[in-house]
């Protein structure tokens, strides 16, 4: 295990540990003949080659993750809970008697993972493969009868902690309002009732057919996933194919539309958008959306997607560079009353310079009366372009170069810099570091601590800042890794404020570990993805768990309640060790009570930040319902109020900008394409207009610009 060592320094900080290779690797399939009352479903057993596996990576997680907890009873339960969240999420599937027959495993999966003995996973998994072609036999049947759309009744659209159903029968009533819920969503698109019905009818017989293709090692990454994410949520298997997967996200040189991906509750959610890539660039689609059917080119027919294996759903994204895809998406920010829309993607490379660092300038009149400019750099992630790096290209690209070249730029127009992070999550730790050298000069920016107790100080060497005028930083629940390094640094060193929401909160540093150099088999192992080691502020503070709490805050559509490393299972907590010695100033604290009561001030006569709030707390409305009407007129009803209202405040922004007004029936331009102004920015750039206001008055606080 000595190999363990010399994988420390080759940390990975990207923001989501969730990723294209990280899926539910198979389980979830589909129906065949609905008049069929048995199906044969062959039972799936572990091989020889996974039993000795499965002892190395619990051994290896035991000895070396951060975390070092034992394999024990504890440990033991955790795993058995995961396992079956990761099976049926939605406790759509098992019924209450096999819950309660698993629980001979609640206090001896730690036992098995010592003797290698992978039967309990595999008894399960076979248990739950045949509850699932039973289901989908129901399924059809129930596909037959005739829905009533007039009948004033609810779905609750979150059971992840509903009880489980103790009957078929009881199963029978979620699954009749569950199909016709999804049927009226896709009426609600533009389907008719007839067309939905054969829809649904092929996507469970697809979805059972899939799942009775799975495979030993299908079943083996599913339980080994469950193990890992009973140490820390980052932590995780990756089977061979997977393994290529994850290699290639990591790369950022996949082919395809610059998306992360996982699977929730059978259906590919969209964790987080690559910088630069198809997907952010063209607005249309968001972090939780739902993938619903993919189509090839402008013509090529649609095909349904949910229910599928995540793998194999990225196959049929990913495609030559300049070549069509057709995605059809639920929009995540609506909820499950959300309709359908189609986005038509050209894939590309993902490329530095689509992720390169951004600059603008706005101009505002100060409370003073002053005129005031600000400047504005984007910072969409922390790259560096290490290939040209290490073949000595003199001006390979960098965040922290790009970023240097935009200050140079501003140099004399501006009075004061906002540095937005927002959805920023995370990238290169030496860019971070970097970065921050750039406005504080030469100090420490980090401390990572080894899980044996060992810290290193991460420094900066820049001689002296490049930019030492006011500062503020925009971040949001987003902002991850990287990111909240930077924001700690710069509120550690009081050198600007934080604006905006508390970070993301992942503060955990992972390695990979090749399985095949520790085994030494021949066939490919694949690879297991650990924590190692957790980042801390110069302050002493971990970033972990809480992440950086704003000095002035600024609401986000981004829900800290349901995103984020609080709402992780199992993430590690947050704490603190010793601060190491730096060159703090606190001045700008004296001023954050007067920005902030200006802040609240000016925002409650802003109409467009009012708006702003509005727009967010519907979107958290309707994210936050847990239950949806099966009531044809009043969906109907919800839909247009929410395309009414969406119309209404576009076509306010539309009139001052002497744009075209949205006639009903037109799309909701989204993004760059919308007239409505990003109120948090402008806001962020106003309170650093006060911001020198303030230090023009208070000589004790005078900074060169």
């Amino acid at each position: 295990m000595s190999n363990i060592k010399n994988l420390k320094r080759r940390s990975l900080l990207s923001l989501l540990p969730l990723v294209l290779a990280l899926s539910l690797p198979g389980a979830f399939a589909k129906p065949t003949d609905p008049d069929m009352d048995v199906l044969d479903v062959k039972p799936l057993a572990p091989t020889a080659r996974l039993t000795s596996l499965d002892q190395t990576i619990a051994k290896l997680l035991a000895q070396h993750h951060y975390r070092q907890s034992k394999l024990d009873d504890r440990l033991s339960a955790q795993v058995l809970t995961h396992y079956l969240d990761d099976l049926d999420f939605s406790r759509s599937y098992f019924l209450a008697g096999d819950i309660a027959n698993f629980e001979k495993y609640r206090t001896t999966l730690d036992d098995a993972l010592k003797n290698a003995n992978l039967q309990p996973a595999y008894e399960i998994f076979n248990l739950y493969l045949r509850r699932l072609a039973d289901r989908t036999v129901r399924i059809q049947a129930l596909l037959k009868q005739n829905f009533r759309f007039d009948v004033d009744e609810t779905l609750i659209v979150d059971r992840k902690d509903a009880p489980w159903a103790k009957t078929p029968a009881e199963l029978d009533e979620l699954w009749r309002k569950r199909l016709k819920h999804e049927m009226l969503t896709l009426m609600l698109s533009g389907k008719d009732q007839a067309a939905a019905r054969d829809l649904l009818s092929k996507r469970y017989d697809n979805r059972l057919r899939q799942a009775l293709q799975s495979s030993s090692d299908d079943v083996f990454q599913l339980y080994m996933n469950a193990v890992a994410q009973a140490f820390d949520p980052h932590t995780a298997y990756f089977s061979p194919r997977n393994t290529e997967n994850f290699n290639i996200q990591m790369r950022l040189s996949l082919e395809g539309i610059g998306c992360v991906l996982r699977m929730e509750d059978e259906q590919v959610t969209v964790v987080e958008l690559v910088a630069g890539g198809p997907a952010d660039l063209s607005q249309q689609i968001k972090s939780s959306d739902k993938i619903v059917a993919v189509a090839q080119g402008d013509d090529g027919a649609w095909l349904d997607v949910v229910g599928w294996r995540l793998d194999d759903v990225v196959d049929r994204i990913r495609g030559q560079r300049g070549t069509v895809v057709r995605l059809k998406v639920l929009p995540g920010k609506t909820g499950a009353a959300a309709a359908e829309k189609t986005v038509r993607l050209v894939r590309d490379t993902i490329k530095l310079e689509k992720q390169a660092a951004k600059s603008e300038i706005k101009k505002f009149k100060s409370a003073e009366g002053r005129e005031v400019r600000i400047g504005v750099i984007t910072v969409p992630a922390f790259y560096s372009d290490f290939d040209a790096a290490r073949r000595g290209v003199t001006d390979y690209r960098s965040t922290t170069r790009d970023v240097r070249r935009l200050l140079h730029d501003l140099d004399g127009q501006i009075d004061g810099l906002v540095l937005n992070l927002r959805e920023n999550g995370g990238g290169s730790l030496q860019e971070a570091v970097d970065l921050t050298g750039l406005f504080i000069g030469d100090g420490p920016v980090v401390q990572v601590r080894q899980a044996d107790g060992d810290v290193e100080v991460e420094k900066d060497s820049e001689p002296a800042p490049v930019y030492t005028g006011p500062l503020a930083v925009l971040v949001d629940h987003a902002s991850a890794s990287a990111s909240e390094i930077f924001a700690g640094a710069i509120q550690d060193y009081g050198r600007g404020i934080v604006i905006g929401d508390p970070t993301f909160g992942k503060g955990t540093v992972q390695t990979l570990v090749d399985l095949n150099r520790l085994t030494r088999a021949k066939d490919p192992q694949g690879q297991l993805k650990m924590t190692i080691a957790k980042f801390y502020r110069v302050n002493g503070s971990s970033t972990q768990h809480r992440g950086v709490q704003p000095d002035i805050t600024i609401p986000s559509v981004v829900d800290s309640a349901e995103t984020g490393e609080s709402a992780q299972k199992n993430a590690l907590p947050w704490d603190e060790i010793a601060a190491t010695r730096y060159r703090g100033d606190q001045r700008l604290t004296t001023l954050a009570p007067e920005l902030a009561r200006r802040h609240q001030t000016r925002i409650a006569g802003d109409p467009d930040y009012q708006a702003f709030l509005h727009d967010i707390e519907f979107t958290r409305q309707q994210r936050d319902k847990t239950t949806v009407s099966l009531l044809e007129s009043r969906r109907r009803a919800e839909r247009e109020q929410i395309e009414a209202w969406q119309r209404e405040r576009e076509n306010r922004y539309r009139i001052a900008k002497g744009l075209p007004l949205l006639k009903p029936g037109d799309e909701i331009p989204e993004g760059k394409d919308s007239a409505i102004p990003d109120a948090a920015l402008e806001e962020s750039a106003r309170i650093v207009a006060d911001l020198i206001g303030l230090i023009d008055s208070n000589s004790a606080l005078v900074m060169s610009r």
